[in-house]
């Protein structure tokens, strides 16, 4: 793994680690690397742990800078990237554990939300998919995504409203299933890993995929549907005026 990715596995447990020496930013470049990390846990591994070793943020999402460049393919290159890494963990084979201890903008909300297991640590970062506030609409494949994890309730006020939540919201609106003081984050993450060891994984897999299986199917039809190159185009005026973050 590069720099941004880091990738160990030790008594059937891979961890894959964000560091890209700044936010976790979610270029296409990023992705690749986390799709690769992936591949490995696919075959050398059991269990899947998806962490940012970067203090106080998990990742800054999408590359804004791509939207606010008015580049349409690029655009489109990497929120589909995006897209098909988020589709690909809803199913993935192994147990799969996100672990939120700092902000998690969309694409990183994204990520946490397609886990199996979502851990939270107390602190003042937040998640969401805030996209609105910013002047893009949140793209279809992310609501069917969160609407497959969040209560309704909050996932209209997150979609539509650009809210952000802090840990303990976002464990009551369905973002993360457990919050823990920060520095028992290590130990929640330890007694999940001991409880996942003891289901049966081909039972797992065949589950997660039936519980899941019309979220993907719409995910898909939206993908396929609106990560076009002609959609990217259409919208590219739109998607020129980011506000970007001062």
């Amino acid at each position: 793994m590069t720099m941004g990715v880091s990738f160990e596995v030790e008594d059937g447990v891979a961890r894959i680690g964000l560091d890209d020496g700044k936010v976790n930013v979610m270029s296409t470049a990023m992705l690749a690397e986390i799709g690769a990390a992936f591949d490995r846990a696919e075959t050398e591994a059991e269990i899947v742990v998806l962490r940012s070793a970067r203090p106080g943020i998990f990742s800054a999402g999408f590359d804004l800078k791509v939207f606010a460049s008015g580049d349409a393919a690029k655009s489109l290159e990497m929120v589909r990237a995006g897209a098909e890494l988020a589709l690909r963990l809803m199913s993935f084979p192994h147990p799969t554990v996100g672990v939120m201890e700092g902000h998690a903008f969309p694409m990183g909300t994204f990520l946490l939300l397609a886990c199996d297991v979502r851990l939270g640590a107390r602190g003042p970062h937040r998640m969401g998919l805030n996209e609105v506030a910013i002047g893009i609409a949140p793209p279809s494949f992310a609501i069917e995504l969160a609407r497959s994890r969040l209560h309704p309730a909050w996932l209209s006020r997150t979609a539509t409203l650009g809210e952000m939540y802090g840990p303990e919201e976002a464990l009551t609106a369905g973002f993360l299933d457990r919050v823990v003081a920060p520095d028992a984050i290590d130990d929640a993450l330890a007694d999940t890993i001991a409880a996942l060891r003891g289901i049966h994984r081909p039972s797992h897999t065949t589950a997660k995929k039936r519980l899941r299986q019309p979220a993907m199917d719409a995910m898909r039809t939206a993908i396929d549907r609106e990560l076009t190159l002609a959609a990217y185009t259409a919208s590219n005026r739109a998607r020129s005026a980011v506000a970007m973050p001062g």
